[in-house]
């Protein structure tokens, strides 16, 4: 009789196929307690490799920290290039995020990245993997195609002009739509609610929902998070874990006179 199959290590698949929403960050702080305090409330912590002041041994053990806890650890890497995205899956992330796609040339390059042969290039290693998820190296590689997430994120205005080919591309599990470089991107940075920049976003949007492949995006405040799960978003970034503290700490001083 054989062994049944393992059952994948990574949830949030799951959860966007049946359109729950889930709520994560992005954590910039080279800090395992910060990762364990956000970890018992937050789905998913996407741990900073492009702008933070992150190395791999770091990354490492933020990962870790998310052990006891259903929050699923990704991480964003500095470009869409298979040996950055390598490590930090063979480390224990199950997700890559890929920064600034901007065409379906790129977007197949990150869907092959994360995805062992014959469904990509991947390579083999993932030495320390399975000791984060506390399985077999087997079964590790048994459910490692399903588990790892392929999140591209669109956030600059060429992206959006060919959105519906990045879109059409096989092997995409999430896209999220950037802000903050979109607007840098036609020289408006910093104004992420300027009518050109939310014109743009609302182009890629239409296009990410009509395409079916789940959609992800900022959530600067409640109203807004409960806007976007009604137009159809699972994946909402509450912030980054340095604007989280920041707000947290401004919190704390409303209503106290000084």
């Amino acid at each position: 009789m054989s062994s049944p199959t393992p059952t994948p290590l990574n949830r949030l698949r799951q959860q966007w196929r049946e359109q729950r929403p889930t709520f994560g960050a992005i954590a910039t702080i080279p800090s395992i307690q910060t990762v364990q305090i956000m970890a018992q409330s937050l789905d998913w912590i996407i741990v900073d490799l492009e702008h933070g002041p992150i190395d791999l041994g770091t990354a490492h053990a933020m990962i870790v920290a998310t052990s006891g806890t259903a929050c699923v650890p990704m991480a964003r890497i500095a470009a869409n290039e298979p040996w950055l995205a390598k490590a930090p899956m063979d480390i224990g992330a199950l997700g890559i995020n890929f920064p600034m796609i901007c065409s379906r040339a790129e977007a197949e390059k990150a869907a092959r990245s994360v995805r062992y042969p014959p469904k990509g290039d991947r390579l083999w290693g993932p030495f320390h993997a399975p000791f984060r998820w506390g399985v077999s190296m087997a079964d590790y590689m048994a459910t490692a195609d399903d588990d790892m997430i392929c999140m591209i994120t669109i956030e600059h205005v060429e992206a959006v002009e060919r959105i519906d080919e990045i879109m059409a591309t096989p092997g995409i599990d999430i896209a999220v739509i950037g802000p903050g470089d979109l607007a840098t991107s036609i020289n408006k940075r910093g104004l992420p609610d300027d009518p050109e920049v939310v014109a743009l976003m609302q182009r890629a949007e239409a296009s990410i929902i009509k395409s079916g492949v789940p959609i992800g995006g900022v959530a600067r405040s409640a109203e807004q998070a409960n806007a976007m799960i009604e137009r159809g978003y699972v994946a909402l970034a509450l912030g980054f874990d340095w604007s989280l503290l920041q707000r947290g700490i401004a919190a704390s001083f409303a209503g106290i006179r000084r």
